[in-house]
Formats: C-alpha cells, structure tokens, sequence
C-alpha cells in the first residue's frame, strides 16, 4: 500500500511501524494513496 505525504506530496512505498516520516522532508503526517477507479452509484 502506497502512503502519499501530505507536505510535498510525494509517494512512500512501504513505512516502518516505529518510525512514521516522510522520506523526503520529514512530515509526520502521511495518508493512504487513493485508487484511482471510478465507482457507479445508482440514485434509485
């Protein structure tokens, strides 16, 4: 699962469990990458 930062936006492959930062600027703050397919909602 990819973790995206939300400071420079860059992608993170793979966090450690201990140690949650950015690789690139050190943000703290990380959240699951979004999958990119569109959903069908019906409005029935």
């Amino acid at each position: 699962m990819a973790y995206v930062c939300l400071n420079c936006g860059k992608k993170a492959k793979s966090i450690e469990k201990s140690f949650i930062r950015c690789q690139y600027c050190g943000y703290r703050v990380l959240a699951k990458e979004r999958s990119s397919l569109a959903r069908e909602i019906s409005t029935d």
